[in-house]
């Protein structure tokens, strides 16, 4: 589920798949990203954020995962290296982050019915990949 997740950030935020991945009232929590109820608030603000962040890649590490009959919580480690558009220039950066995620099981599908992402820092790679990607 984590893993379809970070393919759909990966491959430009797509938020038809994004979408697909969260029940109808779920919360996306994103710290300084921003927080976004319901599913079409969540798609929304996945269609728009390829437009700051044109490349990423969200390598997730570390699971626990507690699954209680057809609910569950995971907690992750990202360790993300992007480049983001800063003032129209191409930045290299490294984002880390945990994300807390409830999920629960509708019809024999897990979907996420919250996920909050706490930042632990987003900075600028002093020598980056940006030139090269995106």
């Amino acid at each position: 589920m984590k893993a379809q997740y970070c393919a759909y950030a990966d491959h430009g935020y797509d938020p038809e798949g994004m979408a697909s991945l969260f029940t109808e009232d779920a919360i996306w929590d994103g710290g300084d990203f921003g927080r976004y109820e319901g599913v079409s608030a969540i798609k929304a603000f996945f269609a728009g954020i390829s437009d700051d962040i044109v490349f990423a890649i969200h390598p997730v590490m570390n699971p626990l995962i507690k699954v209680d009959g057809d609910t569950a919580n995971a907690k992750w480690w990202l360790i993300m290296w992007c480049t983001m558009l800063v003032d129209g220039a191409k930045e290299a950066r490294w984002f880390a982050a945990e994300y807390d995620d409830n999920l629960v099981k509708r019809d024999g599908r897990w979907l996420f019915s919250s996920i909050k992402v706490e930042g632990k820092f987003f900075a600028p790679q002093a020598s980056g990949w940006a030139d090269q990607t995106g």
